[in-house]
């Protein structure tokens, strides 16, 4: 029966591995679904997740060096297509990330590291946050987001699928800080309020004193200009004017006594007739430029007074531009903001009235929100503690027992009215304790497992890793972990280290470890395998080193029937 997989938002596609303890060089492709890793007992299966460790921050040992080499690397590269949360992470970490993202560890034989994101070299407490972003590790407390308090309310609204209420809440809720942030301004305000309407008001009549007009500075430059050269102006179109038209022998007048000597011969020849015209226009123009010259010359004045009042007036405009803004344009918006700021002020009495009656109805409004809010998560809490409970006695954990606490805010906050942790307790007669105190195993990895299943995108973590999630189980139990993972892994790509035969039959993929011995050092590699391969490991699973024929038929039953499931 063929499975239809979910693609991934984003998920893990290659895993490089180099010169790590017993590794030689492995690379392994993953896809997704459910990507299971078997084989032996001490084949290096332990190794590969160590890998992953160092590429969420774990801390490098010499050690991991293998033997001869000088540095051990660790390689992981990911697709991001869909996942713009992610990529803007570590964008705004300082990282450039398109679709894909190259992650990078190097371990020196002397016991230094270095780590890479996309090339770029990042300190520790750099990379660590923004890689457990992209892959959370169930059977370390430090690689689990779902052990993350600050987690189990987003784990309870997906439960109970209350993400509608939640949005409003929230909305609610900013809306009615905006509200209390602009009162508690205006609060803060009032104590210096007269003060400030002084320096507003002292400023504003200052500036309305100047009587300022669009475009006077460059009006009085302008004028300015012309009476510092007011003589010069005076000399040329005087001059220009004697010169044209006015003098002995003017040039208008010469060109007069020219024309009517051409015209006098036009009889003679039509082209001297052409040319009298010529002449003639150009006399019509000297004569219009000579009267603009004489009209030019009757409007300019010297006038020292004027000189001196515009200097003042344009010192007084700079000293307004040094005070207040760099232009008068400016100057002139600035004080239209006084003006307004002026207004605010005088009716702050009236505007705080306002905003006060506004705050008590939206925190009306948000306390029913809170409450509704809040009544569906305790709703939801009593139906997960009871799917929870189902779902651990399913995965032999018969007498755990889960709690969702509530502990009530003084006030509402961001999230609601409340703060919840999970608490549970592992075995009978333990007392319920916080999640994140729970000892580590293979008990906490189906936990986890229980908790990735009912609300697959609490985390938002798009590979997930199983570890030790198989300890100390077998049959029934067994086969519903590999059913749980399965279905875990529509959402979310999952890799699961196990040495069970009915977890692996649920695979969509499977990779199997092995240790050989090449010129006399042990090497650690990894294949995927399928079909016979595949079942010939399922069998080895199943009857340990001695495959049989009838090892062989339970595992090709197993794969099928977990197929059909």
């Amino acid at each position: 029966m063929h499975r239809v997989l979910r693609i991934p938002d984003s998920m893990l596609l290659n895993l490089t591995i180099t010169n790590f303890a017993i590794i030689d060089r492995l690379e392994v492709q993953f896809d997704e679904g459910f990507n299971v890793l078997t084989g032996e007992t001490g084949a290096g299966k332990s190794i590969v997740l160590d890998a992953f460790g160092l590429l969420l921050g774990d801390r490098a040992r010499p050690d991991l060096v293998r033997a001869g080499a000088a540095e051990a690397t660790v390689e992981a590269l990911f697709d991001l297509a869909g996942r713009d949360d992610i990529r803007h992470s570590f964008i705004e970490s300082g990282f450039h990330v398109d679709e894909e993202l190259v992650l990078r560890r190097v371990v020196q034989s002397g016991g230094r590291s270095r780590a890479y994101i996309n090339g770029q070299l990042v300190t520790l407490s750099q990379m660590q946050p923004l890689t457990e972003q992209l892959v959370t590790v169930c059977g370390q407390h430090e690689h689990q987001s779902l052990l993350q308090r600050n987690l189990h309310l987003t784990i309870l609204d997906r439960y109970g699928a209350l993400d509608k209420q939640v949005n409003a809440y929230r909305d609610s809720y900013r809306a009615m800080q905006a509200v209390a942030q602009k009162l508690e301004r205006l609060e803060d305000a009032e104590r210096d309020r007269q003060q400030r309407l002084d320096f507003l008001r002292h400023q504003s009549e200052e500036i309305s004193a100047a009587q300022l007009t669009p475009n006077e500075e460059e009006s009085l430059l302008a004028e300015r200009l012309l009476l510092q050269n007011a003589e010069r102006l005076t000399a040329i179109t005087r001059g220009g004017y004697e010169v044209l038209y006015e003098s002995d022998g003017a040039v208008c007048e010469v060109l007069g006594g020219l024309t009517t000597e051409l015209q006098s011969v036009a009889g003679v020849d039509k082209e001297l007739g052409s040319l009298a015209e010529t002449v003639q226009r150009s006399l019509f123009e000297l004569e219009d430029v000579s009267t603009q010259l004489r009209s030019y010359l009757g409007r300019i004045t010297f006038e020292p007074d004027r000189l001196e009042a515009i200097e003042e007036r344009l010192a007084s405009l700079t000293r307004l531009k040094r005070k207040y803004a760099p232009s008068l344009h400016e100057v002139m918006k600035l004080r239209e903001d006084f003006d307004r700021e002026i207004a605010e002020l005088e009716n702050a009495g009236a505007t705080r009235g306002g905003l006060a009656d506004e705050l008590v109805k939206l925190s009306a409004s948000n306390r029913l929100l809170a409450e509704e809010l809040s009544a569906g998560r305790r709703q939801a809490a009593g139906q997960l503690v009871t799917t929870l409970v189902s779902e651990l006695s399913d995965l032999a954990m018969p007498g755990a027992s889960f709690e969702v606490s509530f502990t009530a805010l003084s006030q509402p906050g961001h999230d609601g009215l409340e703060r919840i942790e999970f608490m549970v307790s592992l075995n009978p007669g333990e007392p319920l304790m916080p999640l994140a105190r729970v000892a580590s195993g293979g008990e906490l990895s189906r936990l986890m497992l229980a908790l990735k299943r009912l609300a697959p995108d609490a985390d938002n973590v798009p590979t997930v890793i199983f570890d030790e999630v198989d300890a100390g189980i077998g049959g029934a139990a067994a086969t519903a972990v590999g059913r749980k993972l399965r279905a875990v892994s529509r959402s979310s790509q999952i890799l699961c280290v196990t040495h069970l035969p009915q977890v692996a039959a649920f695979a969509d993929h499977h990779h199997r470890v092995i240790k050989r011995e090449r010129e006399g050092r042990t090497l650690t590699e990894m294949e995927c395998i399928t079909g016979d391969e595949r079942v010939r490991e399922m069998a080895r699973m199943l009857g340990g080193a001695q495959v049989t024929d009838q090892t062989l038929l339970h595992a090709k039953e197993l794969i099928s029937v977990s197929t059909a499931v």
